[in-house]
């Protein structure tokens, strides 16, 4: 596979494994892999289900646990390896990976019991979805709010439970503008993002005050149909990061993104469809 066709995180990857050994910082993945570091984080977010620098942590725990399986004698020299200063800082995040020290598992010499990270060179055929071309739209000012939570990369599974919360308060919501109902990814870092399950408002006046709430500028966005079942959103989501903007020419605006549902979404059965609202440079 010529490095020309890769997406993004499959550069990433292939840098990540080739400096293994070396110093490497969330910029230096995003420089090799010709994306900014907002790019970089949420697309190697949304296709591995990890940050790139808990992905780098991991396969570096993952290489130092091999070692000592296979007896290595000095515990120090395979923490100084893996980018540690000290063995204690070694150990802490072994025993948070594993579950165990790195004495216990030497002494072991057994890796059956541990979850390794091993190298991930993903297969971008396989992640690869089958997209619409978008549609452009300018879209003004709008304000929402909703119940949200910050959520690592890797660790979603509450957004589902967050919908099931949101959703006893719509139809009760002071100065809800009707028409769809929004899921707003905003705050994204290197670890994750803040998401809101949110309707537009008129005004931010009278609300429940432990509602979030959230201004968005006026925006030019590119918006793709999502039309299977709502489970398989992080497919799209992933073809969009990974496939469409690397390709566009397009550059994404560090504003959040929308998750658009309609009228024609239905969540009780999570069918019917929605619209991803990514936001681009004009």
């Amino acid at each position: 596979m010529g490095e020309r066709h890769l997406n993004p995180v499959a550069k990433a990857l292939w840098f990540i494994e080739s400096h293994l050994d070396k110093d490497i910082t969330l910029d230096d993945v995003a420089e090799a892999s010709g994306v900014s570091r907002f790019h970089m984080s949420r697309a190697f977010g949304d296709a591995l289900d990890k940050s790139v620098m808990r992905y780098v942590r991991a396969r570096r725990l993952t290489e130092a646990a091999l070692q000592l399986a296979d007896g290595a004698p000095d515990i120090l020299s395979v923490a100084l390896d893996a980018g540690y200063g000290s063995h204690e800082a070694f150990t802490r995040a072994f025993r948070e990976q594993f579950g165990l020290t790195p004495e216990q598992l030497r002494s072991e010499g057994q890796i059956e019991t541990i979850l390794l990270v091993e190298a991930n060179l993903m297969d971008t055929d396989q992640t690869r979805a089958k997209l619409e071309k978008p549609r452009f739209v300018d879209a003004k000012p709008m304000m929402v709010a909703g119940i949200g939570a910050r959520f690592e990369y890797g660790n979603m599974d509450g957004i589902p439970a967050q919908w099931q919360r949101f959703n006893q308060h719509i139809g009760s919501i002071p100065g809800a503008i009707d028409g769809a109902a929004y899921g707003v990814c905003t705050a994204s870092d290197a670890n994750g993002f803040d998401y809101i399950s949110a309707v537009e408002v008129s005004s931010f006046s009278d609300l429940d005050p432990t509602f979030m709430r959230v201004r968005i500028p006026a925006q030019r966005y590119a918006v793709f149909s999502h039309c299977d079942h709502i489970s398989t959103i992080r497919t799209t989501m992933r073809a969009i990061w990974s496939e469409w903007l690397p390709h566009s020419g397009r550059e994404i605006e560090e504003s959040p993104t929308l998750e658009r549902y309609g009228p024609e979404f239905d969540p009780r059965s999570g069918n019917g469809g929605l619209e991803v609202w990514l936001p681009v440079k004009r």
